[in-house]
């Protein structure tokens, strides 16, 4: 390890394999295996990255083993932990690089998505921000595994290649996928909200609203992919319905998210939660996400409430 903050598997700016410098960056906490997995299925792109940037809080998050088997560059950057905390890390570390594809560690690409990100960036200058299309998403669920994604990923295929309108304006990217083109995060000195901490949600929306200012923001039937939804190492129930309430609020006062956005994303989750409650799925603490709600409301009307209080919850 060449200092405290990373390690290099290999030296050196990377050599762009076309006509973009195109890098993988996928931050990562507690999910060794499932981030070992990710890595070996990047390995098939037919459009390899130029380098694939880990942001990890320890070096024991990652096997660095897997990282040999990569057909470009790699680095491990050591970050604080924290969605937001570790995507700044990776685009704090670019340098010199067109576009960066994030990814969530349990995100599996169809073979093609990297060489259709380079194409869809090229042909189109005015685009600041693509998100794929997640063809199967077990974060809804209890979660997929790698082979029933791998066998989603071939049957539909064949669907994207006939689409007529394949790109589509979208509101923000998708934070499991979500390919960033960084002369519009320069232009705009842009980096995600650290305010809201560990999970991050709806960071995604945050970072992508303040690029839109830069370019179009778009969705591509070309790119797909299954969201795996892995259960390991989430956020607690309490703390996630805490953020349900107190990210939405502090986007809207922020200026990133509109009231009427945040009012339809808050009432979906408080509704599902009071439903869901008296017959929860396995997979869910619906408990603990009414109990976060009803938390957060308690600190709204008391003038306490903020993302970062979850830091401070068991």
């Amino acid at each position: 390890m060449r200092n405290a903050d990373v390690l290099c598997a290999e030296a050196g700016m990377s050599v762009s394999n076309g006509a973009l410098h195109l890098v993988v960056g996928i931050p990562s906490a507690g999910r060794r295996d499932i981030l070992s997995a990710t890595l070996h299925h990047l390995a098939c792109q037919t459009r390899p990255p130029d380098e694939v940037v880990v942001s990890v809080p320890h070096l024991d998050d990652i096997d660095q083993a897997c990282l040999a088997h990569l057909p470009c560059s790699s680095r491990i950057l050591i970050s604080p932990r924290g969605s937001c905390h570790q995507r700044n890390r990776i685009l704090d570390s670019m340098l010199h690089t067109d576009v960066v594809v994030f990814l969530d560690d349990d995100f599996l690409m169809a073979p093609a998505y990297l060489e259709q990100v380079e194409q869809l960036f090229v042909e189109h200058r005015d685009v600041a921000i693509a998100t794929g299309t997640v063809i199967a998403d077990g974060a809804t669920g209890p979660g997929i595994s790698i082979d029933e994604a791998t066998h989603k990923l071939k049957l539909s295929q064949a669907s994207a290649e006939f689409d007529p309108n394949p790109l589509r304006n979208v509101y923000c990217g998708y934070g499991c996928n979500m390919a960033v083109r960084m002369a519009a995060v320069a232009d705009g000195n842009i980096r995600f909200d650290e305010h809201l901490p560990l999970y991050g949600w709806l960071e995604d929306v945050d970072f992508s609203r303040l690029v839109a200012r830069h370019g179009r923001i778009v969705r591509s039937r070309l790119l797909e992919g299954v969201h795996l939804g892995t259960k390991v190492g989430r956020t607690s129930g309490l703390r996630f319905g805490y953020s349900q309430i107190a990210n939405p609020i502090y986007l809207t006062r922020k200026g990133t998210l509109t009231v009427r956005h945040a009012a339809v994303q808050m009432a979906r989750n408080i509704l599902a939660n009071a439903v869901k409650v008296w017959r929860p799925e396995s997979w869910i603490d619906r408990k603990g996400r009414v109990k976060g709600n009803l938390r957060a409301f308690a600190d709204l009307m008391s003038g306490r409430l903020a993302p970062r209080n979850v830091e401070t919850m068991e």
